[in-house]
């Protein structure tokens, strides 16, 4: 303490300290305010000077009895419902219990979304059941909210959760094995709105779906394909055949007006599970890649993920393709783009890295697009 600190604390408490540390008896400094002009006690004078005291005894006794509530009435909603004392129930309810709460959800919300769950699963287990029903139209059903379920929402998990547990099989860690988990229980993931973009696919195959491939590549005519397609379509293609894969529809549409013969599949910038699900079914029909991509490091990242994935030939993607496509671009007067960001060094080629980083120049696919094309036809 300061002389004057010490100075103040001595006329408060009615006795002399000496010292820079003083020891306060609360109950001591409770009695002096209460017959000092404040006329208040300690408490109340803190409150008056800040903020709210915290009885955190009281606080932390509150939270566990609400922590306790809503597990009380997953308990309750379990043994209400027809899922009551089946053995994977059990393996549920220790799941959840041990992954707690996810951060900023109410206990009154928790309380609603865990019924939300328990109600979903006694519809999607019932084995009387029959038919299929859409997620959408499940989740609007039990919250009112055709995105109630959707991929990364708490009441999801839980449901598929459930599902895994309730068919002893693992729960899924990625988009295309949760669509898998969906269809086990008969319910119809979104399979229409995402799509990939292909070209020049000419599936070997008598069902409509590759008769459909076979004239749209016949004339030279991009197709976009859906999970549902996926799903019906026999991708048997000849032996060895090349499949290109670029990162930007332009390429495509480049490929498209141009004629090219050469099969394509576009990322449209990071691989979506469309995308990884066609490209995986191509890779098991015994297809081989080629990827081209964005000279930028967000390119150079997704061409890595490729590459790596399926064990894909680099096209036109070297030190050497950069280095040029460069020099060409300046010499044409084209403004150079900066290259921002971390560096990220290529699988493929481990001088394209420094080369890009010694120029600074980032460079598109459509920079590259002529040449892109010529490979193509």
């Amino acid at each position: 303490m300061s002389a004057q600190e010490r100075n103040d604390l001595s006329l408060l408490l009615g006795k002399p300290l000496t010292g820079t540390a003083v020891t306060v008896r609360l109950d001591a400094l409770d009695g002096r305010l209460r017959t000092s002009a404040a006329g208040l006690g300690l408490k109340e004078v803190v409150e008056e000077l800040g903020p709210p005291l915290t009885d955190r005894r009281a606080a932390r006794a509150g939270v566990a009895a609400q922590r306790r509530h809503v597990w009380a009435s997953l308990t309750s909603s379990l043994d209400a419902s027809p899922l009551a004392g089946q053995e994977w129930t059990r393996q549920w309810y220790d799941v959840l219990r041990r992954a707690g709460v996810p951060k900023g959800v109410t206990p009154e919300a928790a309380v609603r979304t865990l019924q939300q769950a328990v109600q979903i699963l006694t519809v999607l287990l019932d084995p009387e059941r029959t038919g299929t029903r859409g997620r959408g139209e499940l989740a609007a059903t039990a919250t009112g909210s055709a995105h109630g379920l959707e991929d990364g929402t708490w009441l999801a998990r839980l449901v598929q959760r459930g599902v895994a547990l309730a068919h002893d099989t693992d729960f899924p860690s990625n988009a295309a094995g949760r669509r898998a988990l969906w269809r086990l229980v008969s319910v119809t993931p979104d399979e229409v709105s995402s799509t990939v973009l292909t070209y020049g696919l000419r599936p070997i195959g008598g069902g409509w779906r590759e008769e459909s491939l076979r004239e749209r590549s016949a004339h030279h005519a991009e197709t976009h394909l859906t999970p549902r397609d996926l799903l019906g379509l026999q991708l048997q293609l000849p032996a060895a055949t090349v499949i290109h894969i670029c990162e930007n529809p332009r390429v495509v549409e480049a490929a498209a007006d141009a004629a090219c013969a050469r099969p394509l599949v576009c990322t449209s910038g990071s691989a979506a599970t469309v995308v990884l699900t066609l490209l995986d079914a191509l890779a098991t029909a015994g297809c081989h890649f080629a990827y081209h991509g964005d000279f930028d490091w967000p390119g150079i990242t997704l061409a890595n993920r490729i590459i790596r994935r399926y064990e894909a030939l680099p096209w036109r993607m070297s030190a050497e393709d950069y280095e040029r496509l460069a020099a060409h671009s300046q010499a044409e007067g084209i403004p150079q783009l900066p290259l921002d960001g971390r560096p990220v060094e290529a699988d493929w080629d481990p001088g394209l890295a420094p080369a890009m980083t010694a120029l600074g120049v980032a460079l598109h696919e459509e920079a590259t697009l002529d040449l892109l094309v010529e490979d193509l036809a």
